[in-house]
């Protein structure tokens, strides 16, 4: 039988792809009533989307194996694509740019098309692994996807810096390095404190903070590029292309992170998000 999550979430990738569908309508006839119904379908979007995890965490409940839905590959697209849509909304003030909500916007209907046609039991609710049963879970996984989805702005600033736009309020460049800088300082905290506790959950599931795992050293590597990013910016003074291309290599770091870990290299994670 068909979960109400499912049927919700399926709600909410159809969302997604009218939002895709009406900045393509705003790019079109330029008219500036479509941005505010943008808006208006990115908050509708976002509070189902929101609906929709907390009723898979409550149908797991009622199933008899209730935890929070951030425990397998299914349930960290989801998540990731929810993350994108929320740092969307807590930076709107800046992010008030069709081209850049279009992007994310784009990737966050990517990630639950993705996980919506997937086959396979992880759709389906499972029981938690033994190392997976623990409250650090959480915590790490939250604070690694809104870093996540912190880079992602980044990224698209930083693609979009390299490409002169005119019209359809297309955001300078200066602007664009501005927003690239401002979720670089959303997500570089946020993935420092993904580590650190990822590595207090290592000891509790493994019994050693740190292994060398493929997840773990992808995840130091992209922490490394982006504290590249801010050093470069403050010690050296960096701005324009230098700082863009680090932007674009640190989200190369990350999605290798997240999906290379779990589709060519194998390891503690490969289960996992």
């Amino acid at each position: 039988m068909t979960m109400i999550h499912h049927k919700i979430l399926g709600l909410v990738t159809i969302l997604y792809l009218a939002i895709f569908f009406l900045h393509i309508l705003y790019f079109a006839v330029k008219k500036e009533g479509l941005v505010r119904l943008i808006w208006v379908f990115l908050y509708i979007t976002l509070a189902l989307h929101t609906g929709g995890i907390i009723a898979r965490w409550i149908d797991s409940y009622r199933i008899g194996i209730g935890h929070a839905p951030l425990s397998n590959f299914y349930e960290s697209l989801i998540f990731f694509s929810w993350s994108i849509s929320f740092m969307l909304v807590l930076m709107k003030k800046r992010l008030s740019y069709p081209l850049i909500t279009m992007f994310a916007n784009l990737i966050s209907l990517i990630l639950i098309g993705y996980a919506s046609i997937s086959s396979g039991v992880e759709k389906n609710i499972q029981p938690l692994i033994p190392a997976l049963q623990s409250n650090w879970l959480h915590i790490h996984v939250i604070t690694c996807f809104i870093s996540y989805a912190a880079f992602v702005v980044s990224f698209i600033c930083g693609l979009l810096y390299f490409f002169n736009l005119t019209g359809a309020r297309s955001p300078s460049r200066s602007t664009l390095e501005e927003i690239n800088y401002r979720s670089v300082m959303v997500g570089f905290p946020m993935l420092t404190a993904g580590i650190l506790t990822g590595s207090v959950w290592a000891h509790y599931a493994w019994g050693s903070y740190w292994s060398w795992d493929p997840k773990e050293t992808w995840s130091l590597i992209t922490w490394i590029i982006y504290a590249l990013f801010l050093h470069a910016r403050f010690v050296r003074g960096w701005k324009g292309k230098r700082i863009a291309i680090i932007s674009i290599i640190g989200f190369f770091s990350v999605i290798f992170t997240y999906f290379g870990v779990n589709f060519i290299l194998s390891g503690l994670h490969s289960y996992a998000t």
